[in-house]
Formats: structure tokens, C-alpha cells, sequence
């Protein structure tokens, strides 16, 4: 179940009981009249959203679930009947069945909710299903006693009728319920990103077009390719407008599964499971791929992500190039540095490696802190490291290969009572780059700076050394406290 739910909207607070009172009976009222239209005279209602709709808002906010809130629905469906049907007393029992339908769904899925997680996305998408299977026939037990007074249906056939509708319904409507969130950061719009709709639509057509049973599973390898495409509650959106839309269809014998009769109720009972078996589908195959994806992140993450210094490993800085060529981003000023921590073994000598460790931690940091948004920085393997930038040209590189030495230099590394202090060297390369050819610049300029921090180590450490001015470099560097241009 957790794999549903995300972050709720703000419509309901706890702390504002009598807003969620007055929310409860409107939303109530609202989805009981967009039901009550589409009743039809063989069934009480085609199509009945207010069951499912409600269910997913008691499971998704724990604190709804009071004996007030459910009584609050309750009354909201007497008074629409009162005012709208000539039902009596049977209209008691009938909303009745409705309260448990959403009593039955909500505390199940709060009982998951309190429990430890264990279970899989997979696993907790086919509870729900499960859980809508029993609310749906607890729902049309009591509902099929309450509309033998109104109907002149024996018990089974009205049973069959309620039990088909709620599940449908339940099936179309609750993924959407749980799977609800505010809009996030859209990706922008291509054309060939409708094309899953647009065969969900030329689907649906067929279906109309051909007609018979078997047409209502037209439409499922379109909507197993929205699964894989888009997100959840996209997904669930798509299947439910699928679904619903098939029923009105199926009622009004646009598509006609009764050939030469009239539709029976055995039929819209079929026709009903049909369509939800069917709905089942494409949620399990998104939940699946949403799963699949989450893990494909976690392992990308710890792959291009160096897990002590949480800076980028070595692939990972080469998978950061790969995506800037990509963006095919203008012609830049590239500049690289190496930077190697000196006397670094004698730390893990004299301090332990617990010690060496987190001076690892606190220089990766700081050297992030330094270049900030202008570069990347990554761990090339022990105590060595590279910067990533963008600068305006050699000087500027310099500069900032110096702010970086100057703040290591500067900084107090704290190892339980004890303040360290470290130095660095760095060797700089320089180079423009074009977007399409980032990593081959990229490893002509690393080899260029592995050359000059092998100055930079020779000449005394803690220093900045550059190679010499070439055709890819814009100037040669200029000389600054500590720095050496070869």
C-alpha cells in the first residue's frame, strides 16, 4: 500500500476538525449527485465514483478515521435521498452498504499503515485490490437486502449488480485516490510523448468499431505502454477514463457485447469484472516499473557517487560528462585540477584510518564549499581527487585552484581532542572544450594536470603548478603565492 501513497494534499488538517467536517459532507454530497445522474432504470447506478472516492480519502489521512467523520457521510446520503428519491427507509440501509464500503477499505489500509514495512510495492498494490474485493462484497450484501424494496430483482441478481459495479468502480477509481499529489517538476513536452494516448484513444475506437466481449481488452497493450511510459498516477488516471468510458459505451450499446438482445444483467456483471481485471494491469506494471526504477536510482547513486565522501567516484564524474555533451552546451573554457593530499598515509599511520577517513570526509567538503556551483568535484581513488570547472580563462582557473589550496591551508580538521592541519597540492590544466567532445578534452586535460601535480609534489608541496601555454590553453598561468606555472 505504501507504494500508493504520497504526499496528501493540504485539503484536510488536523488540527481544523470542523473544515474537515463541513469538506467531508460537500465532497460527499458532490460525488452522491454525480452518481444519483447516472442512475438507470435496470440498475441503481452505472457508475458509482462516491464509494471509492471516499475510501481513498479516509486511507490516505489517518485522522479522518472517526466515528463522527463516517456518521458525517452518512447523513450527507439520507439527506441527498431524501430530497431527491422516494426510497424511505430503504434508502437507510442502501447508504448504509456505502459507509461500508468505505469503513471496510480505509481501516484495512490503516492497519498496513501501522505495520512495519516488509512487503513489496508489488505485493502491497495487489492487497489493495484485495481489500476493494472484500469491501465491494460486504457492500453489495447489505446493499442487495436494501434494494429488494425498490427493486423487483430477487437477492442474487441485485448482489451480482452491486458487487460488479463497486468493484469496477473501487478498481478504477481508488489508484487514482492514493496515487494523488501536487504536480512536481514536469519534463518538457515532445510530441511523441502522446503517442501512448493517442493508441489508448484508436483502441477504444476499435473496441466501438468491432464490438463483442472480447473488445473490451482492446485497449490493454495501450495501456501497459502508458504504464511503462508515464508515471503512476498518470497511468492510473488513463485506465480509469478508459474504464469508465467502456461502461458508459457498453450501457448505451455503442459497443454492443449483447449481440441481438437487449443487455442483460449477467452481461454488465461480466462485462464489469472484465473491465477491472483489465484495470489491474496496467497499476501492477507501473508499480512494478516505478519499483524498478527507484532501484536503478539507488544503484546509479552509489556508482557515480564516492559513498565516504559523497562526492562523485570516477564513473560518476565521467557519467556527469556524458549528460553535459548531451545538453550540447556552447563552446567553454574547461579546466581541470588533480589535487592529492600531502603526507595523507602519515595520518592513517599516526591517527589510525578512522582518522584518515574523516579527514577525507571534511576535505571533500570543504573543497565542494570552495568550488561550489561553478564545478564537480570527484574522488579518483585514495587520498587524490579531481575539479571539474568552467572558468573564464587560465587566470581564473588559477585563482580558484588557489582559493581551494588557501582554505585547506587554513582550515582546522578536528579529530576527537585534537585539530589537525593539512595541506594540498594541485596540478591545473587548461583547454576549450566543445559540448560533443567534453570527455575526450576532459582526459587530455587530466593527463596534462596528473603532469603538473607531479611538479607541484616535487617542488615542495602545497602548490598550485600549470602546465605550459599550448594551442588549447587561452594564456599561460599567471604566478600567485604558492603557485608555480611550468
Amino acid at each position: 500500500m505504501r507504494s500508493l501513497l504520497m504526499t496528501p494534499f493540504r485539503l484536510f488538517r488536523e488540527d481544523k476538525p470542523l473544515r474537515n467536517t463541513v469538506i467531508l459532507f460537500v465532497l460527499t454530497t458532490l460525488f452522491y449527485a454525480m452518481g444519483a445522474t447516472l442512475r438507470l432504470v435496470e440498475e441503481l447506478s452505472l457508475f458509482w465514483p462516491l464509494n471509492a472516492v471516499m475510501a481513498g480519502v479516509f486511507a490516505r489521512h489517518t485522522f479522518l478515521n472517526r466515528l463522527n467523520n463516517y456518521v458525517v457521510c452518512y447523513v450527507a446520503m439520507v439527506l441527498y435521498d431524501g430530497l431527491t428519491t422516494n426510497w424511505g427507509t430503504a434508502s437507510f440501509i442502501i447508504n448504509f452498504s456505502n459507509i461500508v464500503f468505505i469503513l471496510t477499505f480505509a481501516l484495512l489500509v490503516q492497519r498496513d499503515k501501522r505495520r512495519p514495512k516488509r512487503a513489496t510495492a508489488l505485493a502491497n498494490t495487489l492487497k489493495m485490490f484485495n481489500y476493494c474485493l472484500l469491501a465491494s462484497v460486504l457492500c453489495a450484501c447489505f446493499g442487495a437486502v436494501g434494494s429488494s424494496g425498490i427493486d423487483s430483482q430477487t437477492f442474487w441478481p441485485l448482489f451480482a449488480d452491486w458487487f460488479s459495479e463497486q468493484f469496477s468502480t473501487g478498481v478504477l477509481v481508488l489508484p487514482c485516490m492514493l496515487a494523488l499529489s501536487w504536480p512536481g517538476v514536469t519534463k518538457p513536452f515532445h510530441v511523441q510523448h502522446l503517442l501512448p494516448v493517442v493508441a489508448l484513444a484508436f483502441s477504444v475506437g476499435i473496441s466501438v468499431l468491432i464490438g463483442g466481449v472480447g473488445s473490451l481488452a482492446f485497449p490493454l497493450p495501450a495501456l501497459i505502454w502508458c504504464a511503462v511510459r508515464y508515471s503512476l498516477l498518470m497511468t492510473a488516471l488513463l485506465t480509469l477514463v478508459t474504464g469508465a468510458a467502456e461502461i458508459m459505451l457498453m450501457a448505451n450499446s455503442i459497443i454492443n457485447i449483447a449481440v441481438g438482445s437487449h443487455l442483460q444483467t449477467p452481461d454488465m456483471f461480466s462485462a464489469r469484472l472484465g473491465i477491472a481485471t483489465m484495470a489491474i494491469c496496467p497499476i501492477m506494471v507501473s508499480v512494478s516499473v516505478s519499483s524498478i526504477n527507484a532501484l536503478m536510482r539507488q544503484v546509479s547513486l552509489r556508482a557515480d557517487f564516492d559513498f565516504l565522501t559523497q562526492v562523485y567516484s570516477r564513473s560518476g564524474l565521467y557519467e556527469a560528462l556524458r549528460k553535459l555533451e548531451e545538453a550540447r552546451m556552447p563552446r567553454n573554457h574547461l579546466t581541470v585540477m588533480l589535487l592529492d593530499i600531502d603526507y595523507f598515509k602519515s595520518i592513517n599511520d599516526n591517527y589510525g584510518h578512522e582518522c584518515g577517513d574523516k579527514v577525507l570526509t571534511s576535505f571533500a567538503r570543504k573543497v565542494q564549499q570552495v568550488v561550489g556551483e561553478q564545478g564537480k568535484v570527484a574522488r579518483m581513488g585514495g587520498e587524490e581527487f579531481a575539479v571539474l570547472a568552467m572558468t573564464q580563462d587560465a587566470t581564473a582557473a588559477m585563482a580558484l585552484a588557489e582559493n581551494i589550496r588557501l582554505a585547506i591551508e587554513q582550515h582546522r580538521f578536528r579529530w576527537r581532542s585534537q585539530t589537525l592541519s593539512i595541506t594540498v597540492s594541485i596540478g591545473l590544466s587548461n583547454g576549450m572544450a566543445d559540448s560533443w567532445q567534453l570527455t575526450e578534452t576532459f582526459n587530455s586535460l587530466l593527463n596534462e594536470a596528473d603532469k603538473s601535480l607531479y611538479r607541484s609534489k616535487k617542488g615542495g608541496r602545497n602548490r598550485t603548478s600549470a602546465q605550459e601555454p599550448s594551442s588549447e590553453s587561452e594564456s599561460a598561468a599567471d604566478s600567485l603565492p604558492g603557485s608555480v606555472a611550468n
